[in-house]
């Protein structure tokens, strides 16, 4: 693999204070990208640019994923303070937990707002500039192993990360004539984000287990036999940023360990 370098790169990361959207951040300013960190959470925000490297150009932009109005406001901002704006990240996310008799509408939409909406409209302010960067330009969102089975007790969000999917084909497909790729991350979950911290919680509640017991099942039932860390998941995002990747487009990838993929066989190695 060539050594390909994102310090070219201008880059808006949605959900850029925490989580996977932070940690993308890191790695693209450690190479000297212009970055921009877009988040609704003004607190964790400033906390994020404290502890972030100066390594390259960094800009915190309170951003709400769900208003058309913040999504190009935060375009605009890197258009001015960059000169464009050739990648970008949908990372912002949310889940609920309820059972379908008990979801209420307003954590429905909430959900569904953030998680599906926010990719479009953040998608839809950004494309022209995108456009106008051809084979350079760059969509990667982040989606879920729930983009891809249906799960109980959270089906909002997998009603959002499977239309996150659709929307990575479809704006695929739009985007392809301007050689903009548009690709789709789906890991596992990830204990050591917020939302994974949220997950864990909420298994803890209904199952009665530590963490340590849950975390050992989780692994067990990975053909991989691990789990998912955050830097898997950034390792497959800066893939997709890579020239390596330019002929890619459309793809929701899995990074699960193989979980969805394959089937144990009765008798075989596990």
């Amino acid at each position: 693999m060539s050594n390909t370098k994102a310090i070219e790169r201008r880059v808006l990361i949605t959900g850029g204070a925490s989580g996977f959207g932070l940690a993308i951040a890191e790695t693209l300013l450690a190479q000297g990208a212009q970055i921009a960190i877009g988040d609704i959470d003004s607190d964790r925000l400033r906390e994020a640019v404290q502890n972030l490297d100066k390594g390259g150009d960094l800009l915190s932009l309170e951003l709400d994923v769900t208003s058309p109005v913040s999504a190009k406001a935060a375009v605009g901002a890197c258009q001015e303070t960059f000169g464009g704006l050739d990648t970008l990240i949908n990372s912002a996310g949310v889940i609920h937990f309820a059972p379908l008799a008990e979801i209420r509408e307003s954590d429905w939409d909430r959900v569904v707002d953030v998680d599906l909406k926010g990719p479009f409209l953040c998608s839809q302010a950004a494309a022209p500039l995108l456009c106008e960067n051809g084979r350079r330009g760059r969509i990667v969102n982040i989606g879920s192993d729930a983009a891809k089975i249906g799960c109980p007790m959270i089906l909002s969000y997998c009603a959002a990360k499977f239309g996150v999917v659709g929307l990575t084909k479809a704006l695929a497909a739009e985007l392809a004539p301007y050689e903009v790729t548009v690709n789709c991350v789906c890991p596992v979950g990830v204990s050591t984000t917020g939302m994974g911290q949220t997950v864990l919680d909420w298994k803890i509640g209904a199952t009665g287990q530590k963490i340590d017991e849950i975390l050992t099942g989780t692994a067990a039932g990975i053909p991989l036999k691990r789990n998912a860390t955050v830097a898997d998941v950034v390792n497959a995002v800066m893939f997709f940023l890579s020239d390596e990747s330019a002929f890619l487009t459309g793809v929701a990838l899995d990074v699960d360990g193989g979980l969805l993929s394959t089937m144990p066989v009765p008798g075989t190695k596990e």
